[in-house]
C-alpha cells in the first residue's frame, strides 16, 4: 500500500496551541503545515519535520515553510501527554532564525528540553483557566 498524507487539521490546531502557550514566539504557526500519513514503513518513527531548503526558497521566491508529519499507525493511539510532547520535540527541530534549515538532536532536541516546555505548557494552560 503506498503512503499517503492528509492534512492534520487536529495537529494544525494542537501546534498553533503550543507555540502561542509555551511561547515559541520565532515559529510563524501560519508557515508550518501539519499532515498525518498513512501507510508508512518506518520502524522508529512517529513524527518528522521537514524543511522548505534554501535553494528552494530562493528559486521560488518563497518565505521559509516548515511540515510536520505524523505517522498515523504509531502517534493516533498515544496518550494526550504523548502526542503533545511528539510534537514538541518536532518543533524543537525549528531553529530559531526560522530560515529553512533544521536543528540536529544532540545539543537541541533533548528528553529535557521537552520536558521542560511540556511542564510550561501545562502550567500556562492552567494559569490561563483560572
Amino acid at each position: 500500500m503506498p503512503i499517503s498524507y492528509t492534512q492534520a487539521q487536529d495537529i494544525q490546531l494542537l501546534m498553533t496551541d503550543l507555540v502561542r502557550t509555551i511561547p515559541m514566539g520565532y515559529i510563524d504557526p501560519d508557515r508550518v503545515a501539519c499532515y498525518r500519513s498513512r501507510g508508512s514503513r518506518s520502524k522508529r518513527g512517529i513524527a518528522r519535520c521537514y524543511s522548505l531548503l534554501k535553494i528552494w526558497q530562493q528559486a521560488l521566491d518563497l518565505p521559509p515553510y516548515y511540515i510536520i508529519e505524523v505517522i498515523s499507525e504509531r502517534f493516533d493511539h498515544l496518550s494526550q501527554e504523548d502526542k503533545v510532547k511528539v510534537i514538541i520535540h518536532e518543533l524543537l527541530h525549528i531553529p530559531k532564525t526560522f530560515g529553512g534549515g533544521l536543528r540536529p538532536h544532540a545539543g537541541y532536541v533533548t528528553r529535557r528540553a521537552i520536558d521542560r516546555l511540556y511542564y510550561r505548557y501545562t502550567s500556562n494552560k492552567q494559569q490561563q483557566s483560572l
